[in-house]
């Protein structure tokens, strides 16, 4: 039996890194998913129909897949090579299929329908329920109802969806891994140290001088400090360009394909378009209410972003530059501006936000609000970059935890939270292994700039969510939750990097010692909502392309789409799409974020309202406080409606306003 079916005998549980060989995969997954077949054939052929012989049956039937496929996909991800990107293209329509078979057995079906038709008598408590509910939910959203022709289409729809969400994230890889800048010595000139040293390091890898290549930690410095404008442009059309340069990496077709298919799911389904589809479990619920938050923010921040472009045209054109504000000069007048408003440099920020500081500062704040130990542990793991702590409170085993932060041509871009193993009691106690994966720039130390540090903490509250998580089904684990109330642990733990005694604790110099200087920090925090219009504007920008492009029938051109959705926008001309269609992995790397994007936005409108609750408090680690947020969010997974948990958690559900202030776009009553 290979390795990666064993129960593996390790510290914690931790999957033999130094044992697996990418070859044991394409065996092992084969072997598990024959198992979890025979499992599941034998739970809807069965004599059982009660909730413990099919819905608890159907928790526990495919361990050997979640054990393989929860290392698996971590490993494609972060640490990509030929042979897993090879295997992702031949999973992707083979579990898909898997998934089909599952959800249109018909004897399956019928005994979830006949529990989920007598719940009421059944003596279920109210987790049980819920997983019940939300079972025969995923059932009919997946086409159980579906027969004959319709049943099999909508099961080659969803193989080929599969398929192109892995080429299309597999195709943006290689652009990002292809591209880089070459510096001549005179082009460092006007850089801030860390960011020449990123450069330098990057050249290394490859043989080279300093480069600059698509990652986000160094193209974004480089565009905001680079006085020459000419390579600002350069870089800025490489970066916009991923996945629109033609030739085999090109994903335009592939999105406009997946656009049409999405359209075909739903109307196989029931459903008006896809955008009703998706909405309908989550918080927003349809199209409408989502179209209305992203307006009612609209306004307000291009107005301010008008504004702002007034300002840095006018610095433009007074270094002699004729002509329009352009993209590429936006983020070098606004560091420019930022500067000389709130006297603060970014080059003058990063000596306080090493790494090392800010992951004291990460653990230190869970410490404080919720208990947690955080105990670094050694290797091996899957990456030489890695690494590990065991967390605990009061001497418990919590979960383990991983982090892997810095960029490498194996990794794609961005950064995010996941499981390789996630927390349930069914079956005997099981605690979750989390993994957070960044992007930054290496160095010796690593410097964070203030944006890194707020990521860092972003993805450590997803981790904080899995790790938190207490309930008895996986199903309902950790962040398998509505959409739009996934980001709102993330978002909110943000929030506690802007508390003053926390910089004052952590924010120490890397050489010194020295804490941040109180002035500095009052300008860092000062300056908060700098450039915030921009940001929004970005976003909304995003998220509107995204809603109308699965709202309606699905456009044979996305590309002409998204210029028509944002020309009726009235984008202001230096300021493009966060990320555009062809680069869109939220949307079109698979259909997790597809339809809600704007997700991130409607979990704001919570967070900025749930940190709230703290400041009323007077303290930004009030225990109480902190022991709700726990009981009711953190811990709770999808055990509930998210929207009662959020009401139990504050009382009320929080109007917009609270986004707008937090974003500086709501002017002084």
């Amino acid at each position: 039996m290979t390795v990666l079916l064993e129960k593996w005998d390790t510290p914690f549980g931790l999957p033999p890194f130094a044992r697996i060989r990418d070859e044991d995969f394409g065996p092992a997954f084969d072997a598990a998913l024959d198992a979890a077949r025979g499992r599941i054939q034998a739970i809807a052929g069965g004599d059982a129909t009660d909730f413990a012989g099919v819905i608890e049956a159907l928790e526990l039937a495919e361990h050997e897949l979640d054990q393989v496929a929860g290392l698996f996909y971590n490993l494609a991800g972060a640490d990509s090579n030929d042979a897993r990107e090879a295997l992702q293209r031949d999973l992707a329509p083979k579990l898909s299929a898997f998934s089909s078979e599952v959800t249109n057995n018909k004897a399956l079906f019928a005994k979830i329908s006949a529990l989920w038709q007598t719940h009421d008598s059944l003596g279920l408590n109210a987790e049980q329920l819920r997983v019940l509910e939300l079972y025969h939910q995923m059932f009919l959203r997946s086409g159980a109802g579906l027969e004959g022709d319709a049943a099999a289409r909508l099961t080659a729809v969803k193989s080929r969806l599969a398929s192109l969400g892995t080429q299309f994230s597999q195709n943006l890889l290689a652009d990002e891994r292809s591209w880089f800048m070459e510096l001549a010595e005179e082009d460092l000139e006007g850089l801030p140290d860390f960011l020449i040293a990123a450069s330098r390091a990057a050249g290394a890898d490859r043989g080279l001088g300093p480069v600059i290549t698509l990652n986000r930690s160094l193209i974004v410095p480089f565009l905001q400090f680079s006085p020459r404008r000419a390579l600002r442009q350069k870089a800025w059309q490489a970066w916009i360009s991923r996945g629109a340069n033609g030739g085999a990496t090109d994903n335009r077709a592939i999105a406009a394909e997946t656009l049409r298919l999405r359209e075909e799911r739903a109307h196989l389904l029931g459903y008006a378009d896809f955008a009703h589809f998706k909405l309908e479990p989550e918080m927003a619920k349809t199209p409408a209410a989502v179209r209305d938050l992203l307006m009612r923010v609209w306004a307000p921040a291009k107005a301010k972003a008008e504004a702002d472009a007034a300002v840095l045209a006018d610095m433009l054109h007074k270094d002699g530059i004729q002509g329009a504000l352009e993209p590429w000069d936006w983020r070098y007048y606004s560091e420019k501006r930022r500067k000389a408003e709130h006297d603060l440099d970014e080059a003058a920020i990063k000596p306080y936000l090493s790494l090392d500081a800010m992951l004291a500062a990460m653990f230190g704040c869970a410490t404080r609000l919720f208990g947690l130990e955080f105990r670094e542990i050694d290797g091996p793991f899957y990456h030489p970059d890695v690494r590990g702590w065991e967390v605990t409170r009061n001497g418990r085993h919590i979960a383990v935890f991983l982090g892997d932060y810095f960029a490498r041509g194996s990794k794609r871009s961005g950064a995010w939270c996941s499981a390789m193993r996630s927390q349930r009691k069914l079956g005997g106690e099981q605690r979750p292994i989390v993994v957070n994966v960044c992007n930054f720039a290496k160095g010796d130390p690593c410097l964070l700039s203030y944006d890194d540090a707020r990521t860092l903490f972003h993805e450590f509250g997803h981790a904080l969510h899995q790790m938190l998580s207490d309930v008895t089904y996986g199903f309902i684990s950790g962040t398998s939750v509505a959409r739009d109330f996934v980001e709102l642990p993330s978002q909110l733990y943000e929030h506690w990097l802007e508390v003053p005694e926390v910089l004052e604790q952590y924010a120490r110099h890397y050489q010194t010692g020295a804490p941040m200087p109180a002035d500095l920090q009052a300008r860092l925090l000062g300056a908060a909502t700098y450039d915030q219009a921009f940001a929004t504007v970005e976003f909304i920008a995003s998220a509107m392309v995204d809603l109308e492009f699965h709202s309606g029938p699905a456009p044979q051109d996305p590309m002409q789409k998204q210029a028509a959705v944002l020309a009726e926008l009235g984008l202001p001309h230096a300021i493009v799409m966060r990320h555009a269609t062809p680069q869109f992995s939220h949307v079109f790397s698979g259909d997790g974020y597809s339809s809600g994007y704007y997700s991130y936005m409607w979990s704001e409108v919570m967070d900025a309202d749930a940190f709230a609750a703290f400041e009323e408090t007077g303290d930004a680690f009030d225990p109480a406080t902190a022991a709700r947020l726990e009981k009711f969010i953190l811990s709770a997974g999808g055990s509930q409606d998210a929207e009662s948990l959020y009401r139990q958690f504050r009382g009320s559900m929080p109007g917009v306003e609270a986004l707008l202030r937090g974003r500086g776009l709501l002017e002084p009553a």
